[in-house]
């Protein structure tokens, strides 16, 4: 299956991987509210390798929410090579490489930001994976970081080597591995950035509003935007920014529209995971649904205690309606 990048970055709205949250129901809820473009949370090429089912569980999606990209992150070209033919059992449309995660146990393993420091290893990286996807012309996108620390941003210089080795997209997370994802991201590198280079370039980083991505874009002219930690519990965003962009119009999202959508994540997990795992993993999101409100924290201690789906429920409904 081959992919216009066009269709994927010309004033698109991308949700980011973020391990934990971006599972396949939760894809769906983003792509039902807006998102543009999704991914899959990252896998490990070794995962693939070695633990194949499992794996592949990551990257299990359904036709609504094309265009539809697999996350991969690993540290040795060879093993990418291998992996990327498991992964395409999937039929994604594109490809994305992780070489800006700044988790400790990533990068540990020279994978995520650690390639910022090894280009070399990166650029053969991409060349393997471009070789194998250029045929099926399968676009492939590379997302990392300012650099490694403030005594090391070099992403101009990785940009340029990924857009050479064949990178079709490139995204750019504008803090440090060292910065994690503390302090405020530099919006201006990405204009650097998209100065630098020829290839359609994907802005991320500090977006929690329509303002961010005005400003965003009209700061980088990145050619789309890319939203990550600031979707949790807030996929209605995506219906906000998604509005704008293309109705030029300013909306708000109803109270009942929000539990419409929380109540119909949480069907989508129970279908996908059955009631017992979905109840447990769906915690998480009602921590971040929930953030903010009045009352919430005591609400939220009665969930995660709760196992009944209609006790769960109401207490979301009480909660959100009495604010």
């Amino acid at each position: 299956m081959s992919l216009n990048t066009d269709k994927l970055t010309n004033n698109k709205v991308w949700l980011a991987p973020l391990a934990g949250i971006t599972d396949k129901p939760y894809r769906t809820i983003c792509k039902e509210c807006g998102a543009d473009v999704v991914v899959s949370e990252m896998i490990s090429v070794d995962g693939l390798i070695y633990n194949t089912d499992h794996s592949l569980e990551y990257a299990n999606f359904d036709d609504s929410q094309r265009p539809f990209g697999i996350q991969l992150f690993g540290s040795d070209p060879q093993i990418f090579k291998k992996a990327i033919k498991i992964a395409l059992t999937k039929e994604p449309d594109f490809i994305d490489i992780n070489m800006g995660c700044p988790v400790k146990k990533v990068v540990k393993r020279g994978a995520g930001s650690a390639l910022m420091t090894t280009p070399d290893i990166a650029v053969r990286i991409v060349s393997e994976i471009k070789n194998v996807l250029s045929p099926l012309n399968i676009p492939l996108s590379v997302k990392f970081r300012s650099g490694w620390d403030m005594f090391s941003t070099n992403f101009l210089e990785f940009g340029t080597k990924m857009q050479t080795a064949g990178a079709d997209i490139i995204c750019l997370h504008p803090r440090t591995r060292s910065q994690m994802f503390a302090g405020k991201s530099k919006w201006d590198l990405i204009t650097k950035l998209k100065n630098e280079v020829s290839i359609p370039v994907i802005g991320n980083g500090d977006i929690t509003s329509i303002e961010d991505v005005r400003s965003m874009k009209k700061i980088s002219g990145c050619d789309s935007v890319m939203i990550g930690r600031g979707i949790m519990g807030n996929p209605w965003l995506f219906t906000l920014i998604h509005e704008f962009l293309q109705n030029k119009k300013i909306i708000q999202v109803s109270t009942e529209e929000k539990l419409r959508i929380i109540k119909r994540h949480l069907e989508l997990m129970i279908n996908e995971k059955g009631e017992k795992k979905a109840v447990m993993e769906m915690r998480t999101h009602f921590s971040h649904y929930t953030k903010g409100l009045r009352g919430s924290a005591r609400i939220r201690e009665s969930i995660n205690r709760a196992y009944d789906i209609d006790r769960i429920i109401l207490l979301i409904e009480n909660l959100f309606r009495s604010q």
